[in-house]
């Protein structure tokens, strides 16, 4: 049934699909990897401020916001007071409609203030990534025109004031910096108090959900990062529809250990829960696998984020057995590829039988494909589900831009509303993601199943070519989690003078004093991979290199096996001429 833009949310509401993930098409159609999500119930079509409104007035005395480590919370009549202030601060300070404001800050309660109070205004929230130094956070800053950053002054070893003071003078168009937890917030707010309350109507009157209000920078494995526009039709709905997807209500509390400043937590996270009135619950400002735990079982938490390395530190923990999980009944796995047997695990053991596996880029919002709760164990560890509400997805050659017939891989594209606006202020850039027809190219390679699920196999970069065969790591990492001494695995190619590439898969052990030898691993491998497919090295690792949101860095793993083995260094991945072949 439709919902009314006019009325706040009621009920998950999720209308039946009229098939696997698509609307029915009309006329003999050719099995091609093409689908279209469901349209029968309307996109939402106001702001964010407008959305957080309609949560307070319906769920004013609910729990919104909890800190779990400081032990502050926030009713949602409260979140919405505070978030006033800041936004009442940010207006004193000159700030207005389109202005940047940065936030550097690892996760804390005055980050969702910030979120949404720019948002109130018209601001346009830059995410500052975290472990940026001096060189990339000077970029940030002057790239996207921060006039007001909001930072912490240290986090863990980083002095952040120290940083930030020594690219000011690179920085000119930066007029103040706001330290959280420091008297210059207290000016904020305090400078707030002398702005009429009525200046954030005027400013709502405003707005409109396609104007911008984020920007998120992509971290790019050449060349500096991308700044990444989204509006507030892009991430409101983004984070409605996942919400939708795995079936929030009011009555749900949400744990994050995955960094604000992506996607995953300010969009699937934050605006996941507050457009349907359900609990922010912050376990700690970074992740702690014993933080999370004890804030699922202390606050009684009904779903918990993370991408599969935090799930694999939750489990493996020799503490996790004491925990109690039992109030969880869902949750999200994403942020890179997700090996079955640890979703199995989080199935069993964490008691999430309604978890959900969610794909997707921060230039699409985030997401645009995720598994359904009544969806078979089998769909949701094997796929990364089917295409969500008002999204399309295709599966394309990668040469010649052509549909592929389902079964086949290809480069993963996707369109509509979750499409972001572009890179900040770089046009050439954008239409090389972006195509004329508003299709975004993901790099990612992808099948799609008959029933319209889509597997991720690999990024086209990641493919392997060894001696003309087209080898996808995903596959053989997804073998290899079934040996008994693996713990983590990641699949990677080396220069190899015979064969172009060769396969070697870095491992993580599950007991360190246990040896697992390269002639062992290759036996394991022999009766269930083609010959072509079977690690030609083995490397043991302590630990995998990683972004500080969770995501493997394959690219450093590939330079560093190279150097060790006399190559010339990763590969520049380019197609060959048929994806499949």
């Amino acid at each position: 049934m439709s919902r009314p833009h006019t009325e706040p949310h009621t009920e998950p509401d999720t209308e039946p699909d009229t098939g696997p993930g698509t609307e029915p098409h009309t006329g003999p159609q050719p099995a091609l990897s093409y689908a279209a999500g469901a349209t029968g119930r309307p996109l939402l079509d106001h702001t964010i401020g407008a959305d957080l409104a309609r949560a307070i007035a319906r769920f004013g005395d609910r729990e919104a916001l909890v800190e779990a480590v400081g032990g502050r919370r926030w009713t949602y009549a409260e979140l919405g007071r505070a978030v006033d202030e800041v936004a009442l601060g940010l207006l004193a300070k000159g700030i207005g409609k389109g202005d940047r404001v940065g936030i550097w800050a690892p996760n804390c309660p005055e980050w969702v203030l910030v979120q949404y109070a720019t948002a109130r205004i018209g601001a346009i929230l830059v995410n500052v990534n975290p472990a940026y130094r001096v060189h990339e956070l000077a970029y940030v800053l002057r790239q996207a025109g921060v006039r007001l950053l909001v930072s912490v002054t240290r986090h863990r070893s980083s002095d952040y004031r120290g940083m930030i003071e020594q690219v000011r003078a690179e920085t000119p168009e930066l007029r103040e910096v706001v330290y959280v937890g420091d008297p210059s917030w207290d000016g904020l707010v305090a400078a707030g108090r002398a702005v009429p309350h009525t200046r954030l109507a005027a400013c709502e009157a405003e707005l409109s959900a396609d104007d911008p209000v984020n920007i998120q920078y992509t971290s790019g494995t050449t060349g500096f990062p991308k700044g990444a526009t989204l509006s507030h039709r892009n991430i409101l709905n983004n984070g409605y529809w996942v919400g939708e997807t795995i079936g929030y209500t009011e009555h749900d509390r949400v744990c994050l250990p995955v960094p604000f400043y992506h996607c995953f937590g300010m969009v699937m996270g934050n605006l996941g829960a507050t457009s349907h009135g359900a609990c922010i619950v912050i376990p700690a400002p970074s992740f702690d696998p014993v933080a999370t735990l004890r804030a699922v079982q202390d606050e009684r938490c009904t779903s918990l984020y993370g991408v599969p390395t935090m799930f694999i530190a939750e489990l493996d923990h020799p503490d996790f057995t004491t925990y109690d999980l039992t109030s969880l009944r869902t949750g999200i796995m994403a942020g890179s590829p997700c090996p079955e047997e640890v979703m199995k695990r989080v199935v069993a053991e964490m008691h999430m039988a309604e978890v959900s596996i969610c794909y997707g880029m921060t230039e699409t919002s985030p997401v645009s494909t995720q598994t359904r709760r009544d969806d078979d164990l089998a769909h949701r560890t094997a796929t990364v589900g089917r295409v969500l509400p008002h999204i399309e997805v295709r599966i394309v050659d990668p040469v010649t831009g052509a549909t592929v017939p389902r079964g086949e891989p290809g480069e993963l594209c996707t369109r509509g509303y979750s499409v972001m606006l572009g890179y900040w202020q770089e046009p050439a850039r954008t239409a090389e993601a972006v195509d004329a027809d508003r299709w975004m190219h993901t790099g990612d390679l992808a099948v799609m199943n008959d029933d319209g699920y889509v597997r991720i196999v690999g990024r086209i970069k990641d493919m392997i070519i060894r001696g003309g065969e087209n080898v996808y790591p995903r596959e053989i990492e997804e073998f290899l989690y079934s040996h008994p001494k693996i713990a983590d695995v990641q699949v990677v190619g080396v220069p190899d003078p015979k064969y172009g590439e060769e396969i070697a898969a870095c491992v993580i052990l599950r007991d360190p004093q246990v040896q697992l030898t390269q002639e062992e691993l290759a036996e394991y491998c022999r009766s269930r991979l083609a010959h072509f497919k079977v690690p030609r090295h083995l490397e043991i690792l302590d630990s995998f290199p990683m972004t500080v949101s969770g995501k493997v860095r394959k690219v450093e793993l590939r330079e560093r096996l190279a150097k060790e083995r006399g190559g010339a260094g990763a590969r520049d991945a380019a197609p060959p001429a048929a994806a499949g072949a």
